[in-house]
C-alpha cells in the first residue's frame, strides 16, 4: 500500500480553497506550517498572521489559498478523512469474507496513527491529534447546512457510507447501519480523546484499545457474528 499511496492526490471540494495549496511550494508550506502551529497553540490560538511570520511570508499570501481559518481546518479535516477512506479502500479490497473486511475496516479507523512517508509536506500523526481535538469545530457552525449542501462534507460522508455498507454486508437485518457506522467513526475520536486528557471517563488505554472496543461493540450489536 505504501507505494501506491506515494502518488496518490487527496481531492478535496474546491470550493473550500481559493487556490489549491497542493499547487505549489508556498502552498504545501501553508499546509504543512498550518499542522505545527494548530497542533502547538490550538486552533483558537492559531491566526494567518502567525501563520505568515512562522512561513516567512505576508499574511496576505495565505489569503490567496484560504478565505478564513475556517475553511483551512475544513480543508485539513477533508484530507485527513480521504487519506483514511483510501487506506480502507486499499486496505480491504481484496478481503472476501465481509466479518473479516469489516474487522479490518474498524481497526483502520479507530487504530492510533502513525506518519506515513508518502507526504513529506503532511505529518499525519499531528493531523490526527488536530481532527481528534478539533474536528466537530469544522461543522458546529451557523453555516453547516449551507456548507452541507455545497459539498464540504462529501469525503466524510462517504467514508460513514463505506463503513454501513461493509456492516449491511455482514448483517443485512440490522436496521441502524449508518448511525452504528457514524457511532465507530465519531467515538474512535472521542474515545481517543478521553485516553489522553480524561482517562477516568474511558476504559481505553494502551492495552485496551478503542479499536478493540468499537470492534467488540460492533460485532455484539450484528447478528451471527459470534466468536469476535
Amino acid at each position: 500500500m505504501k507505494y501506491l499511496l506515494q502518488n496518490l492526490k487527496v481531492t478535496i471540494n474546491d470550493k473550500i480553497y481559493v487556490k489549491d495549496p497542493e499547487s505549489s511550494a508556498l502552498g504545501k508550506r501553508i499546509i504543512e506550517n498550518s499542522i505545527l502551529m494548530i497542533d502547538e497553540i490550538g486552533f483558537e490560538s492559531f491566526t494567518f498572521k502567525k501563520l505568515g511570520e512562522k512561513i516567512g511570508s505576508n499574511e496576505s499570501s495565505v489569503y490567496r489559498y484560504f478565505e478564513n481559518k475556517h475553511k483551512l481546518l475544513l480543508y485539513l479535516t477533508s484530507w485527513y478523512w480521504g487519506w483514511l477512506e483510501y487506506q480502507l479502500v486499499f486496505t480491504t479490497n481484496s478481503i472476501a469474507d465481509p466479518k473479516e473486511k469489516l474487522r479490518k475496516a474498524i481497526e483502520i479507523i479507530t487504530r492510533t496513527i502513525v506518519q506515513d512517508s508518502s507526504f513529506s509536506h503532511i505529518n499525519e500523526v499531528l493531523l490526527s491529534k488536530i481532527v481528534v481535538n478539533e474536528n466537530s469545530k469544522s461543522y458546529l457552525t451557523k453555516e453547516v447546512d449551507k456548507e452541507n449542501k455545497e459539498g464540504y462534507f462529501s469525503i466524510y460522508k462517504r467514508l460513514v457510507t463505506r463503513l454501513k455498507d461493509m456492516i449491511v454486508g455482514l448483517d443485512s437485518s440490522y436496521m441502524y447501519p449508518s448511525s452504528l457506522a457514524s457511532t465507530v467513526i465519531e467515538g474512535a475520536l472521542h474515545q481517543h480523546f478521553l485516553k489522553d486528557h480524561f482517562s477516568s471517563l474511558t476504559d481505553c488505554d494502551k492495552e485496551h484499545t478503542p479499536t478493540l472496543y468499537f470492534t467488540e461493540l460492533v460485532f455484539n450489536a450484528l447478528k451471527n457474528t459470534s466468536n469476535v
